[in-house]
C-alpha cells in the first residue's frame, strides 16, 4: 500500500478514553467515545473553522449530508483522487462526491477545457450555443432510450421536470415512487415522504424490489402519471433492484398508460449505456445529473421525442422551461469533453470491473459478520445489519442497521487516510488503482478483527 499514506494518529489524553478502552472488550458506545475524542484532538483547525461557520450558516452547514458529530471536518484542497484537510491530514477520496466526483479533482484535460472555454468561448451568454448541441448528441448516442432531451443545473430538477412532462402527457397528477428512494432535495422519501418533499398529497409509496405489489399499485390507483424509480438505489444504500422488479414496472405500466421515469441520475456512471443498457430497459423518460457535467452544476431530462415535445417552445401548448445556467458554456464544454474524450465506453466498462473487484474483495472480508457490502460497479454501500444479510428493500436497513457499528468503521477509515462517508456510500474517482483499493480492504479487514466480537451476528 505504498501510495496510501495512512496517518500516524496520537490517541487522546488517558482521562478523555473511555473506562472500557480495551479493544478486546470495549462496548460499542465505548469504542464510539475513544473514536470521537481522537477525532477531535486530531483535527482543531476543522473545529476552530466550523464554530465559526456555526454564525453564519444554521449549524454551520449548506449541505445536510456533510455534516457529522461533533463537527465536521473541512477540505483545504484536493489534487487527483486525494484531498488534505485544513489540518494538514491527506486522504484517498472514496465519496467521490456522492457519485458526481468521477474525474476527480483535478483532471488536466477538463482543467484545460475549462480554460479554453472561458478564454476562447466566453461564459453566460444568454444565448442558444454549439456546446449544448454538442452534448445533447453525445448524450443520445450514449443512452438508448433517450431521443431528446434539454438540460437543468442538477438531478433534483431533471427530475421535477421528468414529472412534469408526465402530468401534462397524462393528465394526471399521481406518481408512484419506493420507500428508500432518493430523487433530489425535496424528493425524498427515505422514511416514508419526506417533510420537505413537493406535492406531498400526489405520491403514492410502493415497497422496492415487491413486483406483486408494484403491479397491483400501478393497474389500481386512479389518476397515476408515472412510476418514477431507480435501478439501483443509490441514496437509499445502494440497493439494486431485480430485473423481474423493472420489467414488471415497464410491462404494467405501458398497459395502463402510466409513465416510467427511470432516474438514472447517480446510475448512468454504472455502465457504459447506464443500468438502462446493462438490463435493456426502454422508459419513456430518463434523468440524468452528477458527473456528466465533467465536475460542475448539471442536470438533463430525456427520452421519448413524443414526450419532450411538451417543451418544444414552436407548439402553441407548449410548457415553459428557463433556467439561466441551462446551458451554460462550461457545464456543456466539460461534459461533452467528459464523455467523448475521458469517460467513454470503454474506460466505463472498465472501471466498473474494478469496482466489482472492490465490492467482491470487501464483501469476501465481511462475511459471516453484521459487516454487508452492497452495489454495482464503482458505486456501494457498506453496512453493518444485525442480521448479516443483503437488503433488498428500505425495511431491511430500517429493521437491522447498526447505526453505532457505521459511525466506528468511519471514524476508523478516516484516522487511516480513508474519506468516506459515514453513511457508507463509496463511489470510485477514476484513476484510483488497484493499489488504493487493496489498502482499504486491508483496513476494513483490520477492523473486522479489532472489533469481532461486535460485528459478531
Amino acid at each position: 500500500m505504498a501510495s496510501v499514506l495512512v496517518q500516524n494518529v496520537a490517541a487522546p489524553a488517558a482521562d478523555s478514553l473511555p473506562a472500557d478502552a480495551s479493544p478486546s472488550k470495549v462496548t460499542l458506545d465505548g469504542a464510539i467515545k475513544w473514536a470521537k475524542a481522537a477525532y477531535t484532538q486530531r483535527l482543531p483547525a476543522s473545529k476552530s473553522q466550523y464554530e465559526s461557520a456555526t454564525r453564519f450558516l444554521p449549524g454551520g452547514n449548506t449541505r445536510s449530508v456533510l455534516f457529522n458529530d461533533p463537527f465536521p471536518i473541512f477540505m483545504k484542497r484536493g489534487q487527483g483522487n486525494r484531498l488534505w484537510d485544513l489540518d494538514g491530514h491527506e486522504y484517498v477520496d472514496f465519496v467521490g462526491e456522492l457519485t458526481a466526483g468521477l474525474y476527480g479533482h483535478s483532471n488536466p484535460i477538463l482543467k484545460e477545457t475549462i480554460a479554453s472555454t472561458y478564454e476562447n468561448v466566453g461564459i453566460s451568454f444568454g444565448a442558444s450555443t454549439t456546446q449544448e448541441v454538442a452534448l445533447a448528441q453525445l448524450i443520445c448516442e450514449r443512452f438508448p432510450s433517450i431521443e431528446q432531451l434539454r438540460f437543468c443545473n442538477s438531478g433534483t430538477e431533471a427530475n421535477l421536470y421528468a414529472l412534469s412532462i408526465a402530468r401534462v402527457v397524462t393528465g394526471k397528477n399521481k406518481i408512484l415512487a419506493f420507500k428508500g428512494g432518493y430523487h433530489g432535495g425535496v424528493l425524498s422519501f427515505g422514511h416514508g415522504i419526506a417533510k420537505n418533499t413537493v406535492d406531498r398529497d400526489d405520491w403514492v409509496l410502493g415497497t422496492y424490489n415487491d413486483v406483486e405489489e408494484v403491479t397491483k399499485l400501478i393497474a389500481s390507483t386512479p389518476g397515476l402519471a408515472a412510476v418514477i424509480v431507480e435501478a439501483m438505489q443509490g441514496a437509499g444504500g445502494c440497493i439494486p433492484a431485480t430485473v423481474e422488479f423493472l420489467e414488471a414496472i415497464q410491462a404494467t405500466a405501458k398497459k395502463c398508460g402510466v409513465l416510467v421515469i427511470l432516474d438514472e441520475v447517480m446510475t448512468s456512471r454504472l455502465h457504459p449505456h447506464g443500468l438502462q443498457g446493462k438490463y435493456s430497459l426502454d422508459p419513456d423518460l430518463t434523468t440524468l445529473g452528477k458527473y456528466i457535467g465533467g465536475g460542475l452544476a448539471f442536470g438533463a431530462f430525456g427520452g421519448k421525442s413524443e414526450h419532450l415535445a411538451v417543451y418544444d417552445p414552436r407548439r402553441a401548448s407548449s410548457v415553459a422551461h428557463s433556467g439561466t445556467f441551462n446551458n451554460n458554456t462550461l457545464a456543456m464544454s466539460c461534459g461533452a469533453v467528459g464523455l467523448s474524450q475521458i469517460y467513454t465506453p470503454d474506460v466505463s466498462q472498465q472501471h466498473n470491473e474494478l469496482g466489482d473487484y472492490f465490492r467482491t474483495s470487501l464483501q469476501t472480508v465481511a462475511e459471516g459478520t453484521k459487516m454487508v457490502v452492497t452495489g454495482i460497479g464503482a458505486v456501494l454501500t457498506i453496512h453493518f445489519l444485525e442480521n448479516g444479510l443483503a437488503p433488498v428493500r428500505e425495511a431491511d436497513l430500517d429493521e437491522q442497521t447498526v447505526s453505532g457499528l457505521k459511525t466506528l468503521f468511519w471514524h476508523w477509515c478516516l484516522s487511516r487516510s480513508f474519506w468516506i462517508t459515514e453513511r457508507g456510500m463509496l463511489s470510485i474517482i477514476l484513476g484510483t488503482t488497484r493499489e488504493e483499493l487493496d489498502g482499504f480492504v486491508e483496513t476494513a479487514r483490520l477492523f473486522v478483527a479489532e472489533y469481532r466480537h461486535l460485528l459478531a451476528i
